[in-house]
């Protein structure tokens, strides 16, 4: 594991993004979950701004580590936030994109994407292999959209599972840990003073850790990144 912590929400996504473009630079084929939320909106922009040019957008394929059940149009889509703030703005063949359809009956789309993800990415000990994987993190500790009441679904022998949030009910999409710890290489995302309860419990182990969703981000290569800022990382010593 390794920590990077940064001044502001601002500055992880400046910082995250010259890493991104690293990991990119060799313009071999590499193919990233995205996650949504609000870092990785600024992220996107960032990356539109300061790379869209300079990255070779057509070696890049792109997926979604999860997305609410909601058509593609919908303020709530995944999809959408990154096509406005990312897909719109550089020039990436539109094959290159592999949108989870939240509009599609939920279990039928889990099952279309894990056929998706087989198809496309290599395979490795015969699991579909991602060359990153972004994740958020919830004030409540949940990843992707692995909450901590359905955290049996993080240790699926499926890629995808549909899972329910548990306030509103939404069903949406999400891969599953066997996924997420397969990965090449793993970056959290996580900005904010309502994270750094959560941050805290699972980089240190204490208090509940075990039961959030996050702890369990844990691949199998060892190159695991949280990006925090400062207001996440304020209860770490």
């Amino acid at each position: 594991m390794e920590l990077k912590i940064y001044k502001d929400k601002q500055e992880v996504a400046e910082q995250f993004s010259s890493f991104f473009a690293d990991k990119v630079k060799s313009g071999e084929l590499f193919h990233v979950a995205l996650s949504g939320g609000s870092t990785p909106k600024i992220v996107f922009d960032v990356l539109a701004e300061k790379f869209g040019s300079s990255i070779n957008w057509k070696q890049i394929h792109f997926y979604w580590g999860d997305e609410r059940c909601v058509p593609p149009t919908d303020a709530d889509s995944n999809f959408k936030m990154t096509v406005e703030h990312l897909l719109a703005k550089i020039d990436i063949p539109y094959e290159n994109i592999h949108r989870i359809k939240g509009e599609d009956e939920p279990q039928k789309e889990a099952l279309r994407y894990s056929e998706i993800l087989a198809e496309n990415l290599p395979a490795v000990d015969g699991m579909p292999q991602f060359d990153l994987v972004i994740l958020g993190m919830g004030d409540d500790g949940h990843t992707a959209s692995v909450f901590p009441h359905e955290i049996h679904l993080w240790h699926s022998e499926k890629s995808c599972e549909v899972a329910v949030h548990p306030g509103s009910g939404q069903k949406r999409v999400s891969i599953t840990g066997k996924i997420i710890n397969g990965a090449k290489e793993v970056a959290f995302l996580v900005t904010g003073a309502g994270k750094a309860p959560k941050v805290s419990e699972i980089i240190n182990k204490t208090g509940d850790y075990e039961n959030y969703p996050a702890s369990l981000v844990n691949p199998k290569s060892k190159k695991l990144y949280w990006f925090l800022d400062e207001d996440a990382a304020a209860n770490l010593s």
